[in-house]
């Protein structure tokens, strides 16, 4: 199964056509790739060339990808020379492109009620995710999208249009990109930001679903990105109410593409434990597969 994907994998230059910064040293790229955009998929990754003086790549989660257009986007927070020099590319220069890699996210059009949880860095799949479902007609998806971090978050937040029944009371802060594609988004945060809940995202996660009648149990499956902590925490959440989830593992990755075996982590399969590498093999598992206990 790790290799059936291994020839979309495309390896191309790519132009910086917009650079975005945001407050806690943030950053929105979007590159020209149409091989890269054309096969891309909510959960895969693109390996970055940061500059041309620093030759190891760095793994980033795609943000949002347009086919037709050509171009996909990232967001990466500073942490380091690679990244810091990722950050100071300027519009109109070229970085090489290895991607997208990795299996995605596969929602299933029998639990169109979708709970998409991203904390951090891991933000980003979801954003993607929720985009791509709100696009759908194999079911009538109704993702929901709950962010959580403590620092500023990465776009400019607005109080939601939209209600969330079962949502804390003045829990209202939103994203406005997902808002204006009907998907509605709170967040989270122990910074004290205006409109977001006081607490983790999983605790947010927990009370909504706390509040949700019991016979729509049946159309939940969850999905995650972010700190390990983030993510065991949502795969407790989803044996507690008895849900599918799915989550996309963040592990430090040397080549991307499966020789190194850097990223290894051990998973249960049929057949026990096995060791399974997180670019190539994932970046998305099945939840309880990883999170055993």
């Amino acid at each position: 199964m790790s290799r059936a994907h291994r020839g979309t994998i495309a390896l191309e230059d790519g132009r910086l056509l917009d650079r975005q910064a945001f407050p806690g040293e943030q950053y929105v790229l979007r590159i020209e790739a149409p091989k890269c955009a054309s096969q891309a998929q909510p959960g895969a990754f693109v390996h970055l060339t940061c500059d041309p003086g620093i030759p190891m790549r760095r793994p980033l989660s795609i943000l949002r990808a347009e086919p037709a257009a050509g171009w996909i986007e990232v967001l990466f927070k500073v942490v380091g020379a690679g990244l810091t020099a990722l950050a100071a590319r300027a519009v109109g220069e070229t970085l090489s492109v290895l991607g997208p890699i990795g299996h995605g996210f596969a929602p299933h059009p029998d639990r169109p009620l979708a709970l998409l949880i991203g904390g951090g860095v891991g933000i980003p799949p979801m954003v993607f995710l929720a985009e791509r479902l709100a696009a759908r007609s194999d079911a009538r998806w109704q993702p929901l999208v709950l962010m959580g971090s403590e620092i500023p978050f990465p776009f400019a937040t607005r109080p939601s249009t939209i209600l969330v029944p079962g949502m804390p009371e003045g829990v209202i802060a939103a994203m406005p990109f997902l808002e204006s594609r009907g998907v509605p988004s709170r967040l989270a945060s122990k910074a004290g930001y205006p409109g977001c809940y006081d607490g983790f995202v999983t605790a947010l996660a927990d009370e909504w679903l706390a509040a949700l009648p019991a016979a729509r149990f049946a159309e939940v499956e969850l999905f995650a990105c972010g700190p390990t902590p983030m993510l065991a925490a949502t795969a407790k959440l989803a044996r507690t109410y008895g849900l599918p989830c799915q989550v996309s593992l963040e592990e430090f990755m040397a080549c991307g593409v499966g020789g190194c075996a850097g990223c290894a982590v051990q998973v249960e399969t049929d057949s026990g434990p096995a060791m399974k590498r997180v670019c190539v093999d994932g970046p998305v598992f099945d939840a309880y597969t990883v999170f055993t206990s």
